[in-house]
């Protein structure tokens, strides 16, 4: 039999930053042996935001919080709990989370952060709903932030055209009565026999920083691209196709897919997949490239501001990162 919680985990807010300078396609056919041309046929995308010297996962984090915060009407010491989803955290330790709970003020927060790159958001996502449908907590704050251009190897065509920097943040709160809105389920999965198709291979814990490694560019990401393009349309659908089943439901009761942005074509497969319409399909890959964790949060609050996801509707996520790690969401909003 299963157990129905009381309680609900709803989105209450949505933020987003995106740093302000822009790295087009045009820029990168100055130093690399690629075209404009090229990228968009292979990607999809058309240019990316770059960080600035003095931004860090934590500042552009706090920016996105900041703005989710002010539509939730929830000021920072009503935060119970902030997970910060991010590979590029600003050191090794102490945890990113921490640095969004002091530039945020929210000192009541337990603060922490979680590592499975594009699938990150997703992952949060299902912690806080299993905390706030529990009923332990009530108030929290999931962002996914990312400087990946920190570790781009600028001279690897094959991997720094893809990327970007930026942050999106979402608040969830804790309804005290069942209601037929909110995060209906999550769904995570992950295959580390697969860890090394997409990578930063440099060491810290197994070994040493060395000047040796990051001579050989082991602390950039290191990709298969091939094999990655192939998990990802597989692992996405499954996803997919889990949480509506889980939930009962079929794909023509979805109003919007809002996918992981790694890569145009592998929206295009997925839909594809899963007979779901384009016109069903939010893509902003072409703005932003892949920003990794942050890609999701930043296209669900860009969705909602397009005016694509309404009362009612109901909103499918789905994405597959580093671990390899994959999952989905399925929302009522």
């Amino acid at each position: 039999m299963t157990h129905r919680s009381p309680f609900s985990a709803q989105i209450v807010g949505t933020g987003t930053y995106l740093p302000e300078k822009i790295l087009t396609n045009k820029d990168l056919e100055k130093t690399l042996e690629t075209s404009d041309e090229w990228i968009r046929a292979r990607t999809g995308i058309e240019e990316r935001r770059i960080a600035a010297k003095d931004e860090s996962s934590s500042t552009m984090a706090v920016k996105a919080s900041l703005q989710a915060m002010k539509e939730a009407d929830v000021a920072a010491g009503q935060l119970d709990m902030i997970i910060v989803c991010t590979s590029t955290p600003d050191i090794l330790y102490p945890s990113t989370g921490c640095f969004v709970q002091k530039g945020l003020g929210a000192v009541n927060a337990a603060a922490y952060d979680i590592s499975a790159v594009c699938s990150g958001f997703i992952y949060g996502l299902s912690i806080a709903e299993q905390y706030l449908k529990s009923g332990r907590l009530e108030t929290i704050l999931v962002v996914g932030s990312e400087v990946n251009s920190r570790i781009m190897d600028w001279e690897d065509r094959s991997t720094c055209i893809l990327f970007g920097d930026g942050a999106g943040a979402a608040i969830l709160k804790r309804t005290e009565t069942q209601s037929p809105k909110g995060i209906l389920s999550t769904h995570i999965h992950s295959d580390g026999s697969k860890a090394e198709m997409l990578c930063v291979p440099g060491g810290i814990g197994r070994e040493r920083i060395s000047s040796l490694a990051a001579e050989q560019k082991q602390y950039t990401l290191k990709m298969a691209g091939g094999a990655t393009f192939k998990s990802a349309v597989k692992r996405m659908t499954e996803a997919a196709i889990e949480a509506l089943e889980f939930n009962g439901l079929v794909k023509e009761d979805v109003s919007l897919m809002v996918p992981h942005q790694a890569n145009k074509r592998i929206i295009d497969a997925v839909a594809k997949h899963l007979d779901l319409p384009l016109e069903k399909t939010f893509v902003n890959i072409n703005r932003y490239g892949n920003t990794a964790g942050a890609a999701i949060p930043i296209a669900l609050h860009e969705s909602r501001e397009e005016g694509r996801v309404k009362d009612g509707d109901l909103v499918l996520i789905t994405g597959l990162g580093a671990g390899l790690t994959w999952g989905s969401a399925l929302i009522r909003w």
